[in-house]
């Protein structure tokens, strides 16, 4: 094991320097980091971001009680590949060769090749790097015929798989991309779960298949609903295992669930335990395992020196939910979007308009909490404006790693913001946002315009800090305003030369 390095913590000790304009430099150990990333969760799910939530999330409010929690957080698009793409690169993803979109089965890597990703960057800081549940940036499987595996490019194939090698190992993956460690499946409707680079289950629900496949006699099938428990209880014992072996190296856990995402495959023990329905149900069973996590870490002793980062990729798909609701046969489409809100139902991404795949801010608004005993602010509320772009140039001022200029390019170092103070230096004045197809936003200040890219009028612009739901479009009356971020999002898209799509 590489003994742990020790940096010099600026940021962290602030707070203790009583506003000093010079901050005392003290030399810590790296912390170990967890982050949890919630899939299709909405803004308004938790208690803590929404006192009218009728799901129940008490270990994450808790969460945001011990540290802080962001209000003006974003994921640059408002479905699953690409805001990954962002947390992982630092950088938007349509930079990328996958323009828009997710990620059909069997795709190649989002990322390029040598290109340095969150883990890598932690991994060459002397960290061991582990990660539990979805990737969704591309894996590639062998296949016993040469060609791609039957069903690529595709979301659901009745052949799927059926001429995968699962002797060989997969490749591209997300040992390639600087984990060091992985347990989980690349995409769900590929339904294969790989530790490390060999394929070792399946999972079983009703909407994909695998019965194509052959030679899987052995592998683990594990039903939907089982998949969260099951990676829980991996993650765990990966931290057991971390704690026996003394390890002087921090880790970096990736806990990455697919939950509440579609289907609902909320376990028995959970239906009809909230008030907002099958769906609200699935959020307070997330929110149970991500307790057993934080016990664990407790119990090993490993709580204090461990940063732990929670955010949702996107927004959730639901406008409202209620134990009404029929969600059991929802499909993953903006068709199936529910437009009807009773006022009686829990409303998943509250006070905002929009849903996953719009580019309102329901769809790109995230929740974003970090805790870390003793370093960071008890029960801090930030409005700094970050995205997930900026979670990489920020751990790497924390762990010391200095970033090329051709990495995280769309990122900024943070660090102070998550210690409770105002960005001075290198903050971020304006975010880039997505939704499906060719709709772009950017937002500065409280100002947000957003169109369709080539634009042509009509855009759309709002105050967010007087009308947050995006109900009040204010471009007619203040043209000058829509023009100039209109040509801001303009530059930007130009240069990182979009594909119309």
């Amino acid at each position: 094991m590489r003994i742990i390095q020790i940096v010099t913590l600026v940021f962290a000790y602030m707070l203790m320097s009583c506003g000093a304009e010079e901050k005392e430099e003290l030399t810590e150990p790296l912390p170990n980091i967890l982050f949890i990333f919630a899939d299709d969760l909405g803004y308004g799910d938790l208690g803590v971001y929404n006192p009218n939530s009728k799901t129940l999330s008490p270990n994450l409010d808790q969460l945001a009680m011990e540290g802080i929690r962001f209000s003006e957080a974003y994921c640059p698009v408002s479905v699953c590949s690409p805001s990954r793409y962002a947390l992982m690169t630092g950088e938007y993803p349509w930079r990328s060769w996958k323009k828009s979109g997710v990620m059909a089965n069997y795709e190649p890597s989002m990322i390029e090749e040598g290109m340095l990703t969150l883990p890598q960057m932690l991994q060459n800081a002397g960290y061991h790097t582990a990660g539990f549940g979805k990737w969704h940036l591309g894996t590639t499987f062998p296949t016993n015929d040469g060609e791609p595996p039957v069903g690529y490019g595709k979301f659901q194939d009745d052949q799927n798989g059926a001429n995968i090698d699962f002797t060989k190992p997969l490749s591209d993956g997300p040992l390639d991309r600087g984990f060091q460690h992985w347990l989980g499946f690349s995409c769900a409707s590929e339904c294969w779960i790989f530790e490390d680079k060999q394929v070792v289950g399946a999972l079983i629900h009703d909407l994909y298949t695998i019965e194509a496949a052959t030679g899987i006699e052995n592998l683990n099938k594990i039903p939907l609903q089982g998949f969260l428990p099951y990676i829980t209880k991996e993650s765990i014992n990966y931290l057991q295992e971390f704690k026996k072996s003394g390890s002087e190296e921090p880790f970096f856990l990736y806990y990455s669930p697919y939950v509440p995402h579609i289907p609902l495959a909320v376990d028995q023990e959970f239906i009809g335990k909230t008030d907002a329905g099958l769906y609200g149900d699935y959020v307070f069973e997330l929110d149970y395992y991500v307790g057993q996590i934080l016990k664990e870490l407790d119990l090993l002793g490993l709580r204090e020196n461990t940063l732990i980062i929670f955010a949702s990729d996107n927004g959730s798909q639901f406008i409202a939910t209620s134990p009404e609701d029929d969600k059991e046969q929802v499909t993953n489409s903006p068709k199936d979007v529910k437009k009807e809100i009773n006022p009686d139902s829990h409303r998943p991404n509250f006070p905002f308009r929009g849903t996953k795949w719009s580019v309102y801010e329901g769809g790109v608004r995230t929740p974003l909490i970090a805790s870390w005993a003793g370093k960071i602010p008890k029960g801090q509320v930030s409005n700094e404006l970050i995205g997930l772009n900026d979670i990489l140039p920020t751990l790497a001022a924390l762990v010391g790693e200095t970033l090329s200029e051709d990495s995280a390019i769309d990122g900024h170092n943070l660090l102070s913001a998550f210690y409770g103070s105002k960005v001075t230096s290198g903050n971020r004045e304006s975010i880039v946002v997505r939704g499906s197809g060719n709709a772009y936003g950017l937002r500065e200040g409280k100002w947000k315009v957003l169109g369709k890219y080539p634009f042509v009028s009509p855009v759309e612009l709002y105050n967010l800090e007087k009308d947050p739901g995006e109900t009040n479009d204010l471009a007619m009356e203040n043209p000058e305003i829509a023009e100039k971020l209109l040509n801001q999002l303009n530059d930007h898209l130009n240069s990182a030369i979009i594909a119309d799509n």
